[in-house]
């Protein structure tokens, strides 16, 4: 038996979710000195090692997110694995380039865009209200943030140090640099040089938006049920680790229970859905996030007159196969 409080311990709701305002060195840069992220499964990138983990279990992926109020901006930076987001609301822009010049798209609610590797990349909440972005990181350990040179720059005027293992020192609060431990080291002209540059169009390729018809995933034939390969089809076709899927569930449909191999992390978008994992069933709403444990039997369920949307991040770049339970 899982039990109802083993299943609570597999949600993070969003109301439930604890920010860290001061995750990065761009954090009191004017203009993204009121962000909020958030690392809801795996460590993440954040370089404040007081960033509280929601769950810390390996999944292969790490899931985070990030809300921001109008006009607040995430400096440019890259990663080293792939980074994936989900917009939950908002509005927002993405933007290419060591100085977010080279390229952008423009996002709201529904919409998904794969970030490769190796490639600088900020965005910002254009809209007229707080957006939040839901995020899927590459691998249980994403390495660490490259900034581009102005954000060390602005770092400086405000106390901020990162050093060479990731951790931000805060001199502001009073914090001090260990002695024996060594700043990170300032991006560099040849570790530009060695990024990619991409335009708003190549960017564009990068997207897939709300309305844009996608293949059927593993729950094409189930009544009520509708479900887009979002990653894992071209063109966001290349090596992830996991798949993503969006699945709308009409009222009073189901998906039947059944087992998968792989990790198996849910996120609702909108509406309000049943969860069940193996004998314990609880109702999980917008902005929620559900992991089920490999193995264990998980349904779910829309028992209202209103549809849902559910996104869906499966282990592995194949999608697995379900076992009937």
């Amino acid at each position: 038996m899982t039990g109802l409080a083993s299943i609570e311990r597999r949600i993070v709701r969003y109301g439930d979710l604890v920010p860290c305002r001061d995750a990065f060195i761009d954090t009191r840069s004017p203009g993204s000195d009121q962000k909020e992220n958030f690392t809801i499964i795996g460590p993440g990138v954040a370089e404040n090692p007081n960033q509280h983990v929601h769950i810390s279990e390996p999944h292969g992926f790490n899931i985070g997110g990030a809300r921001q109020p109008p006009r607040c901006l995430n400096s440019q930076h890259s990663h080293e694995t792939v980074e994936v987001f989900y917009v939950h609301s908002g509005r927002w822009r993405f933007m290419t380039g060591e100085r977010g010049t080279d390229g952008e798209v423009f996002m709201g609610p529904g919409d998904l865009i794969s970030i490769p590797t190796r490639l600088f990349r900020g965005f910002e909440n254009v809209g007229e209200d707080t957006g939040f972005l839901w995020a899927v990181l590459g691998g249980d350990d994403a390495g660490h943030v490259m900034w581009a040179p102005y954000v060390f720059d602005m770092a400086r005027d405000y106390g901020l140090v990162l050093l060479e293992d990731g951790t931000l020192v805060d001199t502001a609060k009073g914090e001090s640099v260990p002695p024996d431990a060594r700043p990170m080291p300032e991006t560099t002209a040849q570790q530009i040089a060695a990024l990619a540059q991409v335009d708003s169009a190549a960017l564009a390729q990068c997207v897939i938006p709300a309305a844009m018809p996608r293949p059927a995933a593993l729950h094409a034939d189930t009544p009520g049920i509708a479900e887009r390969l979002l990653i894992g089809a071209a063109p966001i076709a290349w090596p992830h680790g996991f798949t993503v899927a969006e699945i709308a569930i009409a009222p009073h449909s189901a998906i039947a229970p059944h087992r998968l191999s792989v990790a198996d992390v849910w996120f609702v978008q909108d509406g309000n859905v049943a969860v069940t994992i193996d004998d314990e069933t609880t109702t999980c709403g917008p902005g929620d996030t559900i992991t089920v444990p490999q193995g264990a039997a998980r349904a779910i369920s829309n028992r209202g007159a209103a549809g849902a949307r559910v996104v869906q991040v499966r282990g592995g770049d194949t999608l697995p196969v379900p076992e009937p339970v």
